[in-house]
């Protein structure tokens, strides 16, 4: 078993990328690793012809995979664009793995993320002792990429300032970069492109120019439609963290996800899922990744401090600092839907005690 506490994905489904590669009978473009439709096979999963088994990374529309992976084919960048916690980065990661086979190259936007981080800096001891030379040039994963023809990823796009997002739109339209101080410039090989992720839930968020949004398809990453489908998630999910860290508990019984689900889904559409009570809406997004996040928490709750075995207690302290965000609006919101919604329901009786134990 790897030591390393979380692999990238080229390294954690190396199989599945090479049986991909070695059954892929179809067209690939230049400097990728495998075609369109096998990008999108490892996405979504499927079998293969010799019975290999890929499993899915992304549980929601095909269509929309096969919209993001035929946007890089073009000139025209991706942009992943949606609620907190709707897999954006999990779908950039993976798609910069089958793509370029390296997902590392990645610049993660912050509203301290600065213009030296997108196209280059320098080293400035060489810088002072040299003078601008290619040496002191302190190269960006973006000119990394477009030296390599290979996928960057930019993730939070719209947490970086506006005048330093514009710093992209001459490596998007022109496909180079120009080093003014060396009088040259780095030209993209094929195969380069950006993939970038933003949400539109987020404080500080910088809305994107109309001259970069021109530059970028836009794909909305929907949270999940069904309630089975967002249960798979988070069981798909939950199974990988508990064999990534090894937890001496149990694998958490479905019943448990289901509830943490419902109530998830229930607190972000303001009506419980029969349809006949409505409920207050917490200001948090109550993502499936907090959800799984949950759930992850509750797991290890139940290995070191309980007998294994996952109960409501183990998941209760996770649920409500996922659902109060703000300490008095949403207390109110979840004490409310606690004594409305949960409390009537005979099989959550355990779910009750356990938060109100717990003060909430």
């Amino acid at each position: 078993m790897s030591t390393i506490l979380r692999q990238h994905a080229e390294q954690q489904f190396a199989q599945e990328l090479e049986e991909l590669k070695k059954q892929d009978g179809d067209q690939r473009p230049a400097n990728w690793l495998m075609s369109p439709r096998s990008v999108v096979t490892y996405l979504v999963g499927g079998q293969l012809k010799n019975g290999f088994e890929i499993t899915p990374k992304y549980i929601g529309n095909k269509r929309l995979m096969e919209i993001a992976v035929a946007t890089l084919t073009t000139d025209r960048a991706l942009l992943l664009y949606g609620l907190p916690g709707t897999a954006k980065s999990w779908v950039s990661e993976h798609l910069a793995a089958a793509i370029s086979g390296d997902s590392t190259l990645i610049v993660q936007g912050t509203a301290g993320t600065g213009e030296e981080a997108i196209r280059y800096g320098w080293n400035y001891a060489r810088l002072l002792a040299e003078g601008p030379t290619e040496k002191a040039l302190v190269e960006t994963p973006v000119m990394r990429a477009m030296k390599d023809g290979k996928i960057a990823r930019i993730e939070e796009l719209t947490r970086i300032g506006a005048d330093v997002q514009d710093a992209l739109i001459t490596i998007l339209s022109e496909k180079s970069l120009p080093i003014p101080e060396l009088n040259t410039e780095v030209q993209s090989v094929r195969g380069f492109n950006i993939i970038a992720t933003a949400n539109n839930r987020d404080k500080g968020v910088n809305d994107l120019s109309s001259a970069l949004k021109r530059r970028f398809n836009t794909v909305i990453l929907p949270v999940p439609d069904s309630m089975e489908e967002e249960i798979d998630i988070v069981r798909r999910r939950v199974e990988s963290f508990e064999k990534v860290m090894e937890l001496p508990a149990e694998p958490p019984a479905l019943q448990e996800i289901r509830r943490i689900v419902t109530i998830f889904r229930e607190l972000r559409s303001g009506v419980t899922t029969d349809g006949k009570t409505k409920i207050k809406v917490p200001s948090g997004s109550l993502s499936t990744a907090e959800a799984i996040s949950v759930v992850n928490n509750g797991l290890s709750m139940a290995a070191y401090f309980g007998d294994g075995q996952l109960k409501a207690y183990d998941l209760a302290a996770g649920i409500i600092g996922a659902i109060i965000k703000d300490p008095v609006q949403d207390k109110m919101v979840w004490q409310e839907y606690l004594e409305t919604v949960v409390k009537p329901r005979e099989d959550w009786k355990d779910i009750y005690r356990a938060c109100r134990d717990l003060g909430a």
